[in-house]
């Protein structure tokens, strides 16, 4: 079992080490390319709905969304006309994700705008700063936002049961992961730290939960701070707990190079030809003899 003094220089030094280069491999670089914070802020929101898949083919399908929506995403939300729009994307298609879902996920944005002038707003209309963690702030806004009136993109008042729209917002209430939720969440809170970007400051980044994704799943069991095999809700925090042992303030700020260690630096589990060169093959469970 490894120390946790030594985990956390570990973990430390892999933070420090995080680059542009991993950054431009990541589909919060489309945050980046705006200057504008209510620009960066709905480009997170939108890159991070789509953020599942293959990496490439991620940020291929975000270029094309962006790439209509001209120089502020925030402008382009304000005036969203859901008849445009589904004429603007038709064809569009990430995995199950279509045209209609995309428009849906923009008239979403649209009524939190309207509603609450920014979408970090929104959700802290949600936030309760006395709850353990994110958990009953992502009960109330998933279920928030799944109730907003989607008629003019999907033509009746119930979402279609041909639509994977509701996939944009899934709810710990039902055990998931909410990996997307929660890495728009660090994305918008954590300090800005030249990845991610500090804008809301009334959500508290000790409130925040991992994003669990495969790499994240894999990593983390090698490090010994989970000993859960499913990827749900439970994994999550419970992984979030351990790191929180290292930073209380500021548990998921290692989720970044961690993730990293997958998408950029090929980490799989099963090239132990990469381990020797791996930042944090001294502790972990894949690279021991």
């Amino acid at each position: 079992m490894v120390n946790r003094k030594e985990l956390k220089t570990i973990l430390d030094n892999l933070y420090a080490a995080r680059s542009q280069v991993h950054l431009a491999n990541d589909p919060l670089s489309f945050c980046h390319r705006y200057t504008a914070p209510e620009d960066r802020e709905i480009a997170g929101f939108i890159a991070s709905s789509f953020a599942y898949g293959n990496v490439k083919i991620i940020l291929k399908n975000l270029e094309t969304i962006f790439g209509k929506m001209g120089p502020s995403p925030r402008r382009f939300v304000e005036e969203f006309d859901p008849v445009r729009g589904l004429k603007l994307y038709a064809g569009f298609k990430h995995r199950f994700n279509d045209g209609r879902d995309l428009c849906a996920l923009l008239l979403a944005a649209r009524t939190m705008l309207e509603e609450a002038d920014s979408i970090g707003e929104f959700f802290l209309g949600c936030y309760d700063p006395a709850a353990e963690d994110i958990t009953p702030a992502l009960v109330e806004f998933t279920a928030s936002v799944l109730a907003m009136d989607y008629s003019s993109v999907f033509g009746g008042a119930e979402i279609p049961a041909d639509s994977a729209f509701p996939f944009f917002f899934p709810s710990p209430a039902a055990g998931s992961a909410c990996k997307r939720l929660c890495m728009y969440l660090r994305w918008m809170v954590r300090p800005a730290d030249s990845v991610d970007l500090g804008l809301w400051k009334h959500v508290s980044p000790a409130k925040l939960v991992i994003p669990v994704d495969a790499h994240i799943q894999r990593i983390c069991r090698y490090l010994g701070l989970t000993a859960r095999r499913q990827a749900d809700w439970r994994m999550a925090r419970e992984i979030t707990a351990a790191l929180r042992t290292l930073d209380p303030d500021d548990p998921v700020k290692y989720d970044f190079s961690l993730c990293h260690l997958g998408i950029s630096e090929g980490c799989d589990g099963k090239d132990r030809l990469r381990c020797p060169l791996c930042p944090i093959v001294d502790i972990c469970e894949a690279g021991s003899p």
